[in-house]
């Protein structure tokens, strides 16, 4: 199985991913870990965002199709911002012949959003909080999804409340 986190930074995705993962042994890939040691491995000189962005997307694709490949599992945590990650995904899936799924974490609360970016250790490559209340509704409105089945989660309660929907959904 090849799991897509999504979700706005703060929503929930590590948390829901790293309890996925201790129920079914998966392997996570978390973009975030890949991008910041990536920009700390450049301390000292200049190197763009977004170009960094790519390079750690290119890891994370190739670690993840590494994975896939000797069998295990994999759960992808990552914003998902981009058509070409639910391609990418898709493909991998079917280059080793195995499952997609695709789960959202959604916090409709920009307090609470911000709250959770505040008080969570950031990594270097994570936001401190949300640029401002109409951009985040607009990230989560815009938000890519794929076009067959996906399961959408309101993280405003704790992972215990939606667990059991979340592997149900994994395991359909």
């Amino acid at each position: 199985m090849f799991l897509q986190m999504a979700g706005f930074p703060g929503s929930g995705k590590s948390t829901l991913a790293r309890q996925i993962a201790r129920k079914n042994g998966a392997v996570i890939v978390d973009h975030d870990i890949v991008k910041s040691s990536l920009l700390d491995s450049f301390k000292g000189e200049p190197i763009d965002g977004k170009q960094a962005g790519s390079i750690a997307y290119a890891i994370d694709w190739s670690l993840i199709d590494f994975h896939l490949s000797q069998g295990h599992d994999v759960i992808f945590d990552s914003p998902c911002l981009y058509d070409e990650i639910i391609e990418k995904g898709i493909c991998l899936t079917k280059k080793h012949q195995t499952v997609y799924k695709f789960i959202e974490c959604q916090l409709q609360d920009f307090t609470e959003v911000n709250r959770r970016l505040r008080n969570r250790e950031r990594m270097v490559s994570q936001i401190a909080e949300a640029e401002s209340e109409e951009a985040y509704y607009r990230a989560i409105r815009e938000s890519k999804r794929p076009v067959e089945s996906y399961l959408i989660v309101d993280t405003s309660n704790p992972v215990d409340s939606y667990f059991d929907q979340v592997m149900a959904y994994l395991l359909d």
